[in-house]
């Protein structure tokens, strides 16, 4: 989806929905200062983080400005000109089972409503609106990454991808996985910078849950936005080059710890294009001197280290989220998208309140995994062909492989209308990789 997201009229559902309470609703203009450094004030007002400091409101600005930005404004207010409700979006590439395969999506984020102005049907006529915003844009599905879980749900949104942290003893980590044939380097957050969209690219396409990377993000995971800053003067960047000299991989990490002991290595950023440099990074911090251990956060719930180390139980996993949410908004086109596990016809019955996605499909998988999906009637279907009836929320949550039918089953999410139709589903919707989000967005 390569056009401009502000092209998009402002949604008129929403618009009437806020102005039957007095409120204002606004797609806001990138060159318009005054009224962006509002929007970012009320942004991090409505995370509870800190006023932005000058530095950093830049940064917030220019990630904002390649995005479409709404607020909602209450001309009543003590201060009009700050948005009281805020919320962005862009298209954006997410990452589905199969090799680099990839379909078109609507990242949501900035999400904040004030505590001055609930139960007015705010974040509803946000959530709607930025719906509305991703089909008029092609998008196959909306996406976000949540702070709570009991709110997004009833906009047809469910956890299609985990994360955890990952926390290793490093008295008990002695390493038995093999060598790898590239090297690591220690290199400067500047001069890493240059390869690392690239490397970042390659990672994201080998996992089904990663999203296409901006490149703020990265001036941000390297300290580059503020480099005099003690936190990104804390931090340590290393490079992993195969053997032909090829980047592959890099970690941003920095040891915190107390005068004179041991610290901890942690890091957030954590970038693999293949196994080896996977593998080398890991290694590379597992073995750090002067260290009690390594904390990495927004990993994977699959991650192979254990099976790297003499002692798996020098590996803990805590801090188990649903970070992922997806909302599929046109069946045919997202299961179409992706490569599945084994060869089959499967027909879905798909229940969705909001109406995007409801309907009937049939989804016909080849034996490479390659899938043909169409909307059929009624009576196009087999009383005794292999069938599901669900939601538009079960739907999300199977899409991405990281739940299997069955469970949903299980807990009467998912209807089975032909025998053995869950257990088709979960061979059908597996995928090679544990779905996974490593980044907040």
């Amino acid at each position: 989806m390569s056009f401009d997201p502000r092209s998009i009229p402002v949604d008129p559902a929403a618009s009437a929905a806020l102005a039957r309470h007095g409120l204002e609703y606004r797609l806001l203009d990138p060159d318009d200062d005054d009224a962006m450094r509002a929007w970012v004030e009320a942004e991090n007002r409505g995370f509870h983080h800190p006023r932005p400091r000058e530095v950093d409101r830049a940064y917030d600005l220019a990630v904002a400005s390649e995005r479409r930005v709404h607020g909602v404004y209450d001309p009543a207010a003590a201060d009009p000109g700050v948005p009281v409700a805020t919320v962005d979006g862009w298209p954006t590439g997410l990452s589905v089972p199969g090799s680099r395969s990839s379909v078109d999506a609507w990242a949501v984020s900035a999400v904040t409503v004030a505590p001055t102005h609930r139960r007015r049907g705010i974040a509803r006529a946000l959530m709607e609106g930025e719906l509305a915003n991703a089909r008029s844009a092609g998008a196959a599905v909306a996406m976000l990454t949540v702070t709570e879980a009991t709110i997004y749900g009833r906009y047809g949104y469910a956890p299609a991808a985990k994360a955890a942290t990952v926390t290793v003893d490093r008295r008990r980590a002695h390493w038995i996985g093999p060598d790898v044939p590239g090297r690591v380097h220690f290199v400067e957050p500047g001069d890493l910078r240059k390869a690392a969209p690239a490397i970042a690219r390659r990672a994201v396409a080998r996992t089904p849950g990663e999203i296409d990377r901006w490149p703020g993000i990265l001036d941000r995971a390297l300290g580059l936005v503020d480099p005099e800053s003690e936190a990104a003067r804390s931090l340590r960047t290393v490079r992993y080059d195969d053997e032909r000299g090829q980047p592959q991989g890099f970690v941003a990490y920095r040891i915190s710890r107390e005068p004179n002991a041991p610290g901890f290595a942690e890091f957030e950023f954590l970038v693999a294009a293949t196994d080896d440099a996977e593998r080398a990074l890991w290694r590379f911090l597992v073995e750090q001197d002067f260290v009690d251990g390594v904390r990495g956060r927004l990993r994977s719930v699959d991650e192979p280290l254990p099976w790297l180390l003499e002692d798996p139980r020098a590996v803990t996993i805590s801090d188990v989220v649903d970070h992922l949410w997806v909302r599929v908004l046109d069946p045919v086109e997202a299961l179409g998208a992706r490569r599945y596990g084994a060869a089959g016809t499967l027909a879905l019955e798909v229940r969705d309140a909001l109406g995007f996605a409801a309907g009937r499909f049939r989804l016909a998988v080849d034996d490479r995994g390659r899938a043909e999906v169409e909307r059929v009637e009624e009576g196009d279907v087999a009383a005794s062909a292999p069938a599901l009836r669900l939601g538009v929320q079960e739907l999300g949550a199977i899409y991405l492989g990281g739940v299997r039918p069955s469970v949903l089953g299980r807990a009467a999410r998912i209807t089975e209308l032909s025998p053995r139709s869950l257990a088709l589903a979960d061979r059908m919707f597996a995928a090679e990789r544990t779905p996974h989000l490593s980044i907040w967005f």
